[in-house]
């Protein structure tokens, strides 16, 4: 049983995505702005959070922000067209997918089974024992753990998909297209807007210097690579 935070200030778009995601297997719990939102992600085991970023009390930004501080949920906003700013800087401060009002069933269904899959049963029949290493960086599949220089690293579940697939291919280009259908499981519409905006987020955790780093590093119009043949650096710089 997975449960589901639905967030929205208007109940009508509650109601519609309860009947698009009435499965057995989920549990759904609504709420109607941003704090009341945070008071069930406190009280509740939430696996998965649909969150409106336009909302009175406490918007879905500044709740996305202190549901962070507590948890790696996965939180897929839920925006207009007309606020495209906002996704990218939804996904810059942790959100791990948006749908785009009005909702296409299949399409709410299809991004919030992507979601629970990768937070919930990722690995779960094909583990590989062995740690992956990338220069200082070290990724525990077994237990969902990375470290930098022997400290753990905090990331949402979209940013470690991501470092776990260049990682298990080092030194291997992946373009933002296809990073975006390994890990979103869907076609690549607007696909270099939400990679990049997501590897920049890793770079910031990952790299002393993000503007020149070590390991995630870019092919000029070509992708992304994961290289580790730098000697791993002493100690951790602030975030």
């Amino acid at each position: 049983m997975y449960n589901i935070l639905i967030c929205d200030d208007e109940r009508d778009i509650v109601n519609a995505l309860k009947i698009y995601l009435n499965d057995v297997n989920y549990r759904i719990f609504e709420a109607f702005d941003g704090r009341e939102a945070l008071r069930i992600v406190e009280k509740e085991d939430i696996h998965l959070v649909l969150l409106d970023i336009m909302m009175p009390e406490m918007d879905g930004m500044e709740a996305m922000v202190k549901i962070r501080e507590r948890s790696n949920v996965p939180i897929i906003l839920l925006t207009a067209k007309s606020e495209d700013s906002d996704k990218i800087l939804g996904l810059t401060v942790g959100a791990d997918d948006y749908i785009t009002k009005p909702f296409h069933p299949v399409e709410v269904s299809a991004r919030v089974k992507s979601q629970l899959r990768r937070y919930m049963l990722l690995g779960a029949g094909n583990i590989r024992p062995e740690v992956l290493r990338c220069g200082g960086i070290e990724m525990d599949d077994t237990c969902k753990k990375v470290l930098l220089d022997g400290e753990e690293v905090a990331l949402t579940p979209t940013e470690y998909d991501i470092l776990k697939l260049l990682m298990t291919h080092p030194g291997q280009v992946f373009s933002p297209k296809e990073i975006y259908r390994k890990i979103w499981n869907d076609l690549p519409y607007g696909s270099e807007n939400t990679v990049a905006v997501h590897i920049r987020h890793l770079r910031e955790k990952l790299e002393i210097n993000p503007a020149e780093p070590r390991y995630i590093k870019v092919v000029w119009g070509q992708g992304y690579k994961c290289e580790g043949n730098q000697t791993p650096h002493g100690g951790r710089r602030g975030i």
